[in-house]
């Protein structure tokens, strides 16, 4: 196992964790030899989920989080230290999409994916920072805080406005983030995938638009979340010290 892929002196929490890409990150990332701390609204399914991983020798603990509520998001590190230790990676996972119109999407809604698509990244981040920071110059520079947007950041996704601002706000803020922690030594990054099959997507795919719109891409098929693993080794990885405000995108040329 090369350095870029062994992550045993990592201990990453990963929000957005009970299913998706979130729960494909986590077993990735045990698979490396990492300690997990597994957050998501669905405790029921991360419980699952903890229990796969243990069962292959990860160390593992899940807790309940909504990163709209910031207290939670506190609570959710405090728990994540007391069971085992400081956080030095963060996976910024938690995301959420509505479909709609532009004049047929409520406020609220649109709201709503900001909070959770945007606050919610902010405050994760921020949090885990804070604490870093706090630890000194020589912990602080092994902290790691990878940003999961879409290509929806730079490419318009038809019905999708609410998410593609979101996601664009969420790439400026990795950039702003990298730039305003860079001296204390905090690599921050993001990364835009194209579209994969998960949960959020499976029955639009499954539908005769959706399949038009596979085979409108170059290479006329979805990703696999496979297709993410080597940049999320990299970036979660001690290598990853001279990596920060740097978007990577991951589509398999869907956007070209």
């Amino acid at each position: 196992m090369g350095r870029e892929q062994d992550l045993s002196d990592q201990t990453i929490l990963i929000t957005g964790a009970s299913s998706g890409l979130g729960a494909h990150f986590a077993r990735l990332c045990a698979g490396h030899g990492a300690k997990l701390v597994l957050a998501a609204r669905r405790k029921d399914k991360l419980d699952a989920i903890v229990e796969e991983l243990a069962a292959s020798g990860a160390e593992v603990v899940a807790v309940a989080c909504d990163v709209e509520d910031e207290s939670q998001i506190i609570a959710t590190f405090n728990a994540a230290e007391s069971a085992l230790g400081p956080i030095n990676v963060v996976i910024n996972n938690a995301g959420m999409n509505l479909e709609g119109l532009a004049v047929e999407l409520a406020s609220d809604d649109f709201d709503k994916v900001m909070r959770v698509n945007v606050r919610g990244v902010f405050l994760v981040g921020r949090e885990a920072a804070k604490r870093m920071i706090a630890r000194g110059p020589e912990i602080a520079k092994q902290g790691r805080i990878v940003n999961i947007a879409s290509i929806g950041a730079h490419t318009v996704l038809p019905g999708l406005a609410a998410y593609c601002a979101s996601k664009a706000a969420v790439v400026q803020m990795t950039k702003a983030l990298a730039r305003e922690w860079a001296r204390v030594g905090i690599s921050v990054n993001a990364v835009c995938p194209g579209y994969i099959e998960t949960e959020i997507n499976a029955d639009w795919f499954g539908t005769e638009g959706g399949q038009r719109q596979i085979k409108s891409f170059p290479r006329r098929r979805l990703m696999s979340a496979t297709d993410l693993d080597a940049t999320m080794l990299m970036l979660a990885s001690p290598g990853a010290g001279a990596i920060t405000g740097s978007i990577f995108t991951l589509d398999d040329g869907q956007s070209l």
